[in-house]
């Protein structure tokens, strides 16, 4: 028969393995915003969405990515810039940033071609962490077609004349931000040869990056909005991954798709956990409302359950470490 432990010895052992109800609370993630083509940081629609998110769930901290630090310098890297390099740049600007990198996790909102550059920065370096990544009318599967230029629009212009020097060349690859995300299903051999940016974060090379797959499949979710008349992005049906065949304009799902069956980036696995939505949202590229946006921030960006209870100098932690 054993003796029986004192009660002194048994209650501070329990009390260890009880959790501290001090050291937890339901606190929003920081949210970064990567804008679109044409775009700036300072303009009124994306502080609004700013105000938006802060106001649907108080205390958000919000980080707008800017590759410029004027509005017309950061308009102007959205047209003309190698996005590899730019995302390097970001990579280092959420680093640098003391609010983004001593949070457990950040959550993603990226307009247009935003989106498809921060799931670029999710699977090469993602530092500080994305949790949940929300995207609007993004291009995950590229552009078939350029979009028109307005006839005021000089850098735009600029662009178009960079163009006509040749879509595939090393110079256009490193300088035409849409052409680094351009991608004919008629001509993918010389997409496959020359694509600065695209057929790298969509592993479409014969040999894949393992980390970028790692990376995107630790997200807690992946939502994916697309435009119901968008006429401006071609096809639409990029924002969900989908291939569309030049000739009949028959439209392939993602999962229908060798980088869905074969898991290149880990939107399988995703999937099998309930963590990819495919959503639509009414209307043409980027006409969000109010409402829309209240519920896309509740959805994806609410509270979540932070533990603060750390060793000095360590940052909190998510209770639910699954996705990390």
């Amino acid at each position: 028969m054993h003796p029986l432990t004192p009660l002194s010895l048994i209650l501070p052992v329990l009390a260890s393995a009880i959790p501290d109800p001090q050291t937890t609370e339901l606190t929003p993630l920081p949210l970064v915003i990567w804008h679109g083509l044409g775009d700036d940081f300072q303009r009124d629609g994306l502080k609004e969405i700013s105000a938006l998110a802060e106001q649907t769930n108080p205390g958000t901290y919000v980080h707008v990515i800017h590759l410029g630090d004027t509005a017309s310098s950061d308009r102007q890297a959205s047209f003309l810039g190698n996005v590899t390099e730019q995302i390097e740049q970001v990579c280092a600007q959420l680093a640098a940033d003391n609010i983004l990198r001593t949070a457990p996790a950040v959550n993603g909102l990226g307009f247009s071609q935003g989106g498809q550059f921060l799931r670029g920065y999710i699977e090469r370096c993602n530092a500080p962490p994305v949790r949940n990544l929300v995207t609007f009318g993004s291009q995950h599967n590229g552009i078939a077609e350029f979009q028109e230029c307005q006839w005021s629009d000089l850098v735009c212009r600029g662009a178009e004349a960079l163009l006509r020097a040749g879509r595939w060349s090393a110079f256009v690859q490193a300088r035409l931000v849409p052409a680094q995300y351009f991608r004919d299903p008629a001509d993918l051999d010389a997409y496959l040869d020359h694509s600065n940016f695209l057929a790298d974060i969509n592993n479409e090379r014969p040999a894949k990056n393992a980390s970028y797959r790692e990376n995107l499949r630790r997200l807690n979710r992946f939502a994916m909005f697309m435009f119901e008349d968008d006429t401006v992005v071609h096809p639409k049906e990029s924002a969900w991954f989908a291939e569309v065949e030049a000739a009949s304009g028959a439209v392939v799902p993602l999962r229908e798709r060798a980088i869905y069956k074969d898991d290149w980036l880990g939107l399988k696995t995703l999937d099998e956990q309930g963590k990819l939505d495919f959503r639509t949202v009414p209307g043409n590229h980027m006409q969000l409302s109010e409402e829309t946006m209240t519920a896309v921030f509740k959805e994806y960006f609410g509270p979540v359950e932070v533990d603060f209870h750390a060793e000095a100098g360590d940052r909190p932690v998510l209770v639910d470490q699954s996705v990390y």
